[in-house]
């Protein structure tokens, strides 16, 4: 079967497209992992509807650790990680700390199928346009999904994370911000 090799090259190019520049050198890999509390500018004040067309504004969350993860319905690492993110907003919750996504995809319906399917128990911004995203200080965050930046309780980005994450990985970037 020569469409087989085919095949299985276009899928790994689109789980690869999913994270594109991520891997690489550059401004957002230098800045991945956590930051310093010196070196911490300002998040954008993101504001807009979420994915159900309530009113979301980062700083509604303020005094709380935030974790922000952007994501696409169609990104396979993103598919993956849903579970642990949900995971970490349960876990994480009485410790002060609010996940919230940042949907990515064109369409807002697969953003909500897609919230709905992986029973998503936070918010997600609907960014179609990419415009939230491009708010954010040029090369503090990775140029695809998923990636997640975690926020302090002062407003500050704290930690950004490349690629899919797990809650370990979460619960590692948000312990020295938290209450105990």
């Amino acid at each position: 079967m020569k469409t087989r090799p085919l095949l299985w090259t276009a899928a790994c190019l689109l789980l690869a497209s999913c994270h594109a520049g991520m891997a690489t050198s550059g401004p957002a890999e230098e800045t991945s992992g956590p930051v310093p509390a010196a070196r911490r500018a300002a998040a954008p004040d993101l504001a807009g509807d979420s994915l159900d067309g309530e009113p979301l504004r980062l700083s509604a969350y303020r005094g709380k650790v935030v974790v922000l993860n952007a994501w696409a319905s169609w990104c396979g690492p993103c598919r993956a990680e849903a579970p642990e993110l949900n995971a970490a907003q349960k876990h994480l919750a009485a410790q002060g700390v609010q996940v919230l996504g940042l949907n990515t995809d064109n369409d807002a319906g697969n953003g909500r199928s897609f919230q709905q399917d992986h029973h998503l128990s936070y918010p997600s911004f609907s960014d179609p346009s990419g415009r939230k995203v491009l708010t954010f200080p040029k090369g503090s965050v990775p140029q695809g999904v998923p990636f997640t930046v975690v926020i302090d309780t002062r407003g500050r980005m704290a930690g950004v994370h490349s690629g899919p994450v797990t809650e370990q990985q979460l619960r590692d970037l948000v312990r020295p911000l938290v209450r105990s």
